[in-house]
């Protein structure tokens, strides 16, 4: 099979296209054959510095949906065939950017007809952290009012959606040109980040630090009691130190279910920025650290 390999930390480029051996499932994991591979900002940032992985050899990658090619031994929940997307192994290594992955068969859940495999692809990294800041962290509430600057992102467009379903007032920010994008998603306010000031905003139960580096003026958007949750590493410490929370998403059979529900409901979708080949990875990730990526980035091998 063909996959991506890098064999230093850097730049794009280090980014190569290999053969190697098809992996194999043991016991309690599938083997899936990738139809898509959803690109995000940890996949970049894991290629430069490392990261949760430490020194190369690598592959990055976590969003995986495809077609069940093979079962291990003691799995029931499914066969050959079945149509599935998950978020396998995280932060371990799952080696997403390949034409075949192996995971444990309950870090995946069936497909939503109604979902696209690359749709699905981009889903579950970002899908289960906004899952589990709002719903696990925060237990939003109906009423509740959320601020979610990059809106239109990829965890962004997904948590305006999901606070939408929760009942939320949802304010998100982005550039002036995709304010009807954010809208459309459900949001009830939308801020042009370059020339309207977040400070403005109060009375916030929940902010949900996308960017690095905003926390001040996040945390002085809350109401008494409020919270800030921070989806960067960067902003871990420092998150801690004025009382907010840090998340790294998990893998969570449970969680992709809700989201799951929510997209057969109709009430969440994923919004496809452009889908590349797997040969062009280093590409796609060009594309992503500059930062104007509406909705994912998506890989098909």
């Amino acid at each position: 099979m063909r996959k991506i390999v890098q064999h230093e930390l850097g730049g794009p480029s280090v980014l190569q296209v290999v053969e190697a051996e098809r992996p194999q499932p043991g016991p309690t994991e599938v083997l899936i054959e990738v139809r898509a591979a959803g690109v995000n900002p940890v996949d970049w940032k894991v290629r430069a510095t490392g990261g949760v992985l430490g020194q190369p050899p690598f592959t990055v990658g976590w969003d995986v949906s495809g077609v069940v090619a093979a079962v291990g031994a003691g799995v029931t929940r499914f066969v050959v065939g079945d149509e599935v997307f998950g978020m396998p192994r995280f932060p371990k290594e799952a080696a997403a950017y390949a034409e075949y992955v192996v995971g444990p068969a309950r870090h995946f859940v069936r497909k939503p007809p109604s979902l696209t495999h690359v749709e699905a692809g981009g889903l579950a990294l970002a899908g289960l952290t906004a899952w589990q800041v709002l719903i696990e962290t925060a237990d939003l509430r109906p009423g509740q009012r959320v601020l979610i600057p990059a809106a239109a992102g990829g965890v962004g467009h997904l948590a305006v959606q999901i606070a939408k379903a929760l009942g939320a007032y949802v304010i998100g920010t982005a550039s002036k040109q995709k304010h009807d994008f954010v809208r459309s998603l459900g949001a009830d306010e939308v801020l042009d980040y370059r020339t309207e000031d977040i400070s403005d905003v109060k009375g916030i139960d929940l902010a949900i630090a996308t960017v690095a580096g905003q926390l001040p003026v996040l945390t002085g958007t809350l109401r008494s009691g409020g919270l800030v949750v921070a989806l960067n590493s960067v902003d871990a410490g420092a998150v801690a130190e004025i009382g907010g929370l840090f998340i790294l998403a998990e893998p969570d059979r449970a969680g992709l279910d809700g989201l799951t529900a929510l997209v057969t409901t109709g009430r969440l979708g994923v919004h496809v920025d452009r889908v590349l080949p797997l040969t062009d990875a280093a590409r796609a990730h060009q594309i992503g650290e500059a930062g104007h990526t509406t909705g994912k980035i998506v890989l098909t091998p």
